[in-house]
């Protein structure tokens, strides 16, 4: 587990999570352009639970995204 500090919507919060989730969100949030910070401030906008499960499920979103299109990208044509 890995602990960070973080400023979300001008409050401090410390969130612990494993650095695979870490390695992720700081992925997602490069490819949208985003600073960490704001990715995981709009994710906190959303969330219906505690904001370490959110931002795991955030991840998992994600990656069932990514499967998909991979998936559908690599379909066999019907001939």
């Amino acid at each position: 587990m890995i602990k960070r500090s973080m400023t979300i919507h001008g409050h401090r919060t410390s969130v612990s999570l494993e650095q695979p989730f870490w390695d992720m969100l700081q992925d997602i949030a490069a490819s949208r352009g985003q600073s960490l910070a704001s990715l995981v401030q709009n994710i906190d906008r959303k969330r219906d639970g505690g904001l370490s499960s959110a931002l795991r499920l955030f991840v998992l979103a994600e990656l069932k995204k990514e499967t998909a299109v991979v998936k559908t990208d690599t379909k066999p044509l019907d001939h």
